[in-house]
């Protein structure tokens, strides 16, 4: 076959399931993604920012070029993961939106990005309305961020239906790739006989139309999967010339006419998250192929306008790529799981579906007689909230509410008109479809559906006229009793709800609790922003005695999201170490406020702190919020805050034992004497914690790095590669930043010995970043600094001189 003819397309389905704390619109902590905050910066690290800035090397394993990844593949972003990376790694995130600018240029006009169901639902599961919700917020979302509309769209793990594809086709989505095994039959255009193609054995190089029972018509691409099975389980990424040979011998050998395109979709965490450094096979890769003019790369969208379907295709309803049984893997045991845990079952995967469509149903007429008092078309207004979704200000907000709602709305109303609004955001949100994937109910997965759930469940309480019993959590949870769990001593989904979801439950007094427990041990402005919380303060008074300390006050929290505002009086007594007991409480009368106020604070004053304790329960009731109510990263916070003076002090204690024994210590050391393990120890810790010292420094002293690499080689040491390698990482990639900003001969030369003293220690160093950073200043500078140089300027000549060292320590060579 002419390599004119054959067309070669990756497309990458970049994807992570939302993992915000619903009530704070923030992601947690997460100590198994551990030196980063949590998974998506993990991810976003070794996968996301990695394929922006995907190097290519040489014959000496040095980097010779660096691409972005996304310009020459076809790729789709859940919305939701776009949506963290803008407010997380702009960077990263604008150089994805950069690169469907480059793929227009580079695919005659079509861009290689395509949209994505909003939140990642199974379509074939979901009501008509849901569906319909999906792919319009999905396709607004697009267009907000790459500002053009999408011609193909990515079906969350392909699970398609008839009726998910004519709401495609309504919205003017040109086509979307499916799994071969998805493909029925397939016949040419304009004949009547039609082919079987069950089992995977549809031809995956051609495009195929789908009619429509409406009349309209969808393009259909059926990806190769025996190649893409090969990328995601089998180690093609291991070599980019390997995989680039994968691609091409995919091309079938006896029709050497016809032009067809050979093209592949797995997760894209396959290229660098799965898979390390699975981009630089990425990378090597597509240049390897148009290096060598093996096939030309491509997109679907300008395939298509090339090469329009000639035959049609039928389909397996309910079917998706990563179940075999259709689309049951979300919502029954079908067998298939993540394989991690053999004796374990599935069966609560029904009756978690069948809890969650209840909770769904119950939520409709709720949802639709309550917004019929403001517009005629509730779904129509629910799919039109997006706009404010992707944009929480709150002028944003005020221009939504002017554009939809009455002028004479009350501030009431309005609050109500929003929380029926989100209340359905959480109700789709709670079927993403990572809560069925893995092996057991009371994963982190499962346990986030849940928490929207509840979310959901909460508004709706809030929505229903005062004075009206809610039974709806109650119900909801004789649902999850049905839910069994493969954890003995969990038992079923009540009980997982009821440990692990109702006390990450907030209400506004809590929030405020939360807020003035932290108060404690930070500065206290009179207006600050916690997540999707303002907290204006009116009154604030702290007092200390020793280690104890006491906070009083009223503060004013304020909904960013719903609007809701909230009055909430508090008081906070640190009894030293984790002890901490608060009280909270909404609308209290100013004058027992100030009673409150006056009692307690001339008891913490004498120091009758039983009393106090008992007199802020008199005051505030015996309902509590200590430290295990903060959320997770503000725990972290405090308790960072309150073992700071122990931990200094401990280390103050191995420093002495250092200086006062190091002579001894090393002459034992020296003559091969067994150092004993309390001075093992104290040498560990104090060497860990000067490194750790000298890289948090501004600009490190050079002296200093050269005297520690000598203690490091001494005393055999190996530096903390999560503390001391993470932290000199981080100093490396400011001072190459502060370089990007100020390429001068000073900053060079002081970091090419600085990068020279680093390799002395025995740690190894992710230098990313830093090599980024390099290749960019060398392209923009290096040949105007050679081109002085070679005209005799000395100061150019020695900046080429510290650059190229640098260079070379950081394993980068400018062609």
């Amino acid at each position: 076959m002419n390599h004119k003819q054959k067309y070669i397309c990756i497309h990458g389905h970049f994807y992570q399931p939302p993992r915000e704390n619903p009530w704070l619109e923030a992601i947690e902590t997460q100590d198994s993604a551990f030196p980063f905050h949590d998974w998506n910066e993990r991810i976003t690290y070794e996968c996301y920012a990695a394929n922006t800035a995907s190097r290519i090397l040489g014959q000496d394993q040095d980097i010779v070029d660096i691409i972005n990844n996304y310009s020459r593949i076809s790729f789709n972003f859940g919305p939701t993961l776009l949506s963290w990376l803008e407010q997380q790694d702009l960077e990263a995130y604008q150089a994805i939106l950069q690169a469907d600018k480059e793929s227009l240029d580079n695919f005659s006009g079509h861009g290689s990005a395509l949209a994505q169901v909003y939140n990642h639902i199974i379509m074939p599961l979901a009501n008509q309305e849901d569906k319909r919700t999906q792919v319009i917020w999905g396709i607004r979302d697009f267009e907000y961020r790459f500002q053009r509309k999408p011609e193909g769209i990515w079906l969350a793990e392909t699970a398609v239906d008839t009726k998910t594809l004519e709401i495609l086709a309504e919205n003017n989505i040109r086509f979307t790739i499916l799994a071969p095994r998805q493909a029925k039959s397939v016949r040419v255009i304009g004949t009547e006989h039609w082919t079987d193609v069950s089992g995977d054995r549809i031809n995956p190089r051609i495009p195929y139309l789908y009619r429509l029972p409406s009349g309209k018509s969808i393009v259909l691409f059926f990806y190769d999967g025996l190649v893409s099975q090969d990328v995601a389980f089998k180690g093609l990424l291991k070599n980019g010339k390997h995989f680039a040979d994968r691609l091409v011998q995919a091309f079938p050998e006896h029709d050497q006419e016809s032009a067809q395109i050979v093209h592949i979709a797995t997760d894209g965490e396959s290229y660098g998250h799965h898979h390390r450094h699975g981009d630089m096979a990425l990378a090597y890769c597509m240049t390897h192929i148009e290096t060598h003019n093996l096939a030309r790369v491509t997109n679907y969208g300008e395939f298509l306008d090339k090469f329009p379907p000639t035959q049609e295709v039928q389909i397996f309803e309910n079917s998706s790529w990563s179940c075999v049984h259709g689309v049951e893997r979300w919502r029954n045991n079908c067998g298939c799981n993540s394989g991690g845990n053999p004796h374990w079952n599935q069966e609560w995967r029904a009756p978690l579906r069948q809890a969650l469509d209840w909770l769904r149903d119950e939520l409709i007429p709720l949802y639709t007689k309550a917004m019929a008092t403001f517009v005629k078309d509730p779904w129509d207004i629910r799919n039109k909230y997006i706009d404010v979704i992707l944009n929480r200000s709150q002028e944003s907000l005020h221009q939504f509410l002017t554009t939809h709602l009455s002028p004479n709305t009350s501030q009431a109303d309005k609050i109500l008109f929003v929380k029926l609004l989100e209340m359905q955001r959480q109700a789709m949100l709670m079927y993403t479809s990572c809560g069925w994937f893995f092996d057991e109910v009371s994963g982190i997965e499962t346990i986030q559906i849940l928490q929207y759930a509840s979310r959901a469940i909460q508004l709706a309480e809030e929505i229903q006229p005062k004075n009206t019993p809610s039974l709806l959590e109650q119900k909801f949870l004789e649902k999850l009793l049905l839910v069994p769990s493969n954890v003995s001593e969990l038992g079923n989904a009540a009980v997982i709800y009821e440990r692990k979801v109702k006390p990450a439950r907030l209400t506004m007094t809590r929030v405020c609790a939360q807020q003035a427990i932290i108060s404690l041990f930070e500065e206290a402005p009179d207006q600050q922003t916690a997540s999707s919380y303002i907290f204006e303060s009116e009154v604030y008074d702290r007092l200390e005695a020793g280690l104890q300390k006491l906070a009083l006050g009223i503060t004013k929290v304020i909904s960013t999201l719903t609007m809701e505002e909230s009055v909430v009086s508090f008081a906070v007594l640190y009894l030293g170490q984790q002890t901490i007991i608060a009280h909270a409480r909404e609308n209290m009368p100013s004058e027992e406020f100030m009673e409150m106020h006056r009692v307690v604070r001339e008891l913490f004053s004498l120091g009758h702190i039983g009393e106090v304790i008992h007199s802020m329960d008199q005051f505030f009731g015996t309902e509590l919020f200590s430290l295990p109510y903060l959320s997770k990263d503000d725990q972290h916070r405090v308790l960072k805050k309150i073992t700071q003076n122990t931990l200094e002090s401990i280390e103050n204690s191995f420093r002495q034992i250092y200086e006062h024994n190091y002579h001894m210590m090393n002459l034992m050391n020296t003559t091969d004497s067994s150092l004993p393990g309390v001075f093992k120890t104290t040498v560990e810790v104090v060497v860990q914690a000067n490194l750790r010292d000298l890289f948090e420094s501004e600009r490190p002293n050079m002296d200093e790095m050269r005297r520690l690499a000598k203690e490091v080689k001494r005393w055999h040491i190996k530096p903390n590669p999560d503390t001391v390698g993470f932290t000199a990482v981080k100093r490396l990639n400011l001072l190459m930043k502060e370089l990007e900003l100020t390429p001068s001969l000073d900053q060079v030369k002081y970091l090419a010995e600085w990068m020279r003293e680093l390799k002395q220690f025995p740690m190894t160093l992710d230098l990313w970043i830093s090599q980024n950073i390099y290749f960019f200043v060398g392209n923009r500078y290096y040949g105007e600094m050679r081109d002085l140089a070679r005209k005799g300027d000395l100061s150019a000549q020695r900046w080429i001189k510290y650059f190229t060292e640098l260079g070379e320590l950081l394993d980068v060579r400018i062609v």
